[in-house]
Formats: structure tokens, sequence, C-alpha cells
């Protein structure tokens, strides 16, 4: 019955200490260029920038989350060729969140009931030993220019955001991550020029 009666709290105690998940609203920044009618309309074909693999699951990820927000829009989405081109960047790192947490104590009070005398027993746990490591952060950032494919003009458009999600997240995943990234880049397209705002 000692046995039992310390499995139970123990029990509780590392059901109760597992990290949740975390995920950070999406921070944006757009900037409109001096043609803003030319938006949303015509064909546009979608190509990555310079450095950006193509035959990356993430890229695609992320080409297709911005082809269902160009199409919204207006646009023709094209494969080469389109009056207009949305460059994709993209850039993610994993920051560890480190394991140095200092132990928690906690008093935990067994008895045996009516088979025995009350025992009172107390015992020292650190419940990061239960609920193991802190999950690690994986940051994205994402930009997308809009521009006349023909000439060497200014863009039409510019947009950054950047997310945090932990590893145990739903958004850890790069589908998710894409379309809830892209969705808020393009939230009320196309802005507020120069306006820094964050979308949950």
């Amino acid at each position: 019955m000692k046995r039992l009666a310390l499995a139970l709290p123990l029990a509780l105690l590392a059901a109760g200490c597992a990290h949740p998940a975390y995920v950070s609203p999406v921070e944006i920044t757009r900037f409109i260029g001096e043609a803003p009618m030319a938006l949303g309309r015509g064909t546009i074909a979608i190509a990555p920038a310079p450095g950006v693999e193509t035959d990356t699951i993430e890229y695609a990820a992320y080409a297709d989350a911005l082809r269902a927000e160009l199409a919204m829009l207006g646009y023709a989405i094209v494969e080469e060729g389109g009056e207009q081109t949305a460059i994709i960047g993209l850039e993610s790192f994993v920051a560890d969140a480190g394991r140095a947490r200092s132990p928690v104590g906690v008093g935990v009070g067994g008895s045996t009931g009516s088979y025995g005398s009350g025992v009172g027993v107390g015992v020292g746990i650190n419940l990061n030993s239960l609920s193991g490591p802190p999950p690690e952060t994986i940051e994205r950032r994402l930009s997308v220019a809009i521009r006349f494919t023909e000439g060497d003009r200014p863009n039409l458009w510019e947009g950054r955001a950047q997310m945090g999600a932990t590893s145990n997240s739903d958004y850890a995943a790069n589908a998710l991550a894409a379309r809830r990234m892209m969705a808020a880049l393009f939230t009320n397209f196309p802005g507020t020029s120069g306006e820094t705002m964050a979308i949950d």
C-alpha cells in the first residue's frame, strides 16, 4: 500500500508537468510601392529569392500558401512568364530553450489507511526530470516581394512576417506555419505602408 500511495501522486505530477506548446503572434510589416493600382490583377508567377532552394518541403509549402493568397486577390497564377512576379524569401532556425533550471521540491504525504499506521513521506522531485527538457523553438522569417517581371523597376509591394513556435506545437509543421504566416501577411492587403503589427 505504501507503493500505491506514492505511485498515485507521482503519476499525477508527471501528467501535469508536460511543457505546453507555444505559438507566437505573427509579426508583419508591409511596404507599398508607387503603383498600388497594379496590384491584384493580371498574371503572376512565383519565384524564389536568391539562395532559396526550391526542391524542399519547406519551399513547396510556402509556394502553395502564396498561390492561394494571390488567387484570392484576383491574380491569375502562371508557372512562368507572368506580367508580375512574387518572390519568396525564407529563413528558419531552431532556438534551444536550454536545460538548466532550478529543481522544485514537492512534499508528498502518503497513508496506508485502515490497514496500517499513517506514513508521512517527504519526496524531493525535480519536475523537469519528469517532463523532460523544454522544447526547442522554431523561428521562421518570411518575405514576399511583388514586382513587374520586365524591367528594373521598384517593388510594387513587399511584406515581411515572422513567428515562433515550439517543436511540440502543431505549427512546427511547415504546411500549417506557411498558411498561418501567408494569411497574416496578406490580411487587409495591401495594408498600411511601413506599419508593423502582430496578428494572432
